[in-house]
């Protein structure tokens, strides 16, 4: 489908586009091209792309632009399309999910689950907040909640958000794999999240590879 079925004018703020490989999660490891989205009001201190946080001063890119980088990604061996911010959740994205379906390549999105939900995914990362709690439909629907640990009260906000992302599921939706991510650099946070994983089977841990490894 063509981006001009959209509406002229159309567009997004975007950060920067790029294809690398998934460094976090359950897809970690995997050939991926990343759409990154201005603006974001969680506001989190650790964050490592505050760049992203004003909306306002990243160009806006047409639907049918980011198609065209989509469609040479694929070609050139993106196994999916990551969503991600900033917090993608304040924008619309139905529309930018409706011009890339025609790749054929699953798209995923990665939320702090703030915002109404829109658009159409196969994966759906979510990294809830303490300070910003996600929406229960996000929590319904996430397939991996992955938790930013850096002290020992991450891992009670962590269990409570595992409990409740059960909630409103479909009897067939299985729940979501749980993952506890240590804090870059939190030798704190590493340490509690591997304990932790160590004796609750029901988690495992995520690690930045990407940052490890030195790449994008």
């Amino acid at each position: 489908m063509s981006a001009a079925a959209f509406g002229p004018g159309l567009a997004l703020p975007v950060v920067e586009t790029f294809h690398s490989l998934q460094g976090e999660g359950l897809h970690s490891g995997r050939s991926a091209w990343f759409i990154r989205l201005g603006g974001c009001s969680v506001g989190c201190s650790w964050c490592d792309t505050k760049h992203s946080w004003p909306q306002d001063v990243h160009p806006l890119q047409s639907l049918e632009a980011l198609q065209q980088e989509a469609q040479s990604a694929v070609a050139n061996g993106a196994a999916f399309v990551v969503i991600t911010g900033g917090e993608p959740l304040e924008h619309h994205l139905a529309p930018l999910c409706e011009a890339l379906q025609p790749f054929g390549v699953p798209l995923h999105l990665e939320t702090s689950g703030v915002g109404a939900f829109t658009g159409a995914f196969a994966w759906i990362t979510l990294s809830p907040k303490p300070h910003r709690p996600p929406t229960p439909e996000v929590l319904a629907a996430c397939h991996e909640l992955k938790v930013v640990v850096h002290e020992a009260a991450d891992l009670a906000f962590a269990e409570a958000m595992a409990a409740a992302s059960l909630n409103g599921r479909n009897n067939d939706q299985p729940a979501p794999a749980l993952l506890l991510q240590p804090g870059w650099q939190s030798t704190t946070g590493q340490q509690l999240a591997i304990d932790y994983v160590r004796s609750h089977p029901s988690w495992r841990l995520s690690l930045q590879s990407h940052k490890w490894l030195g790449v994008r």
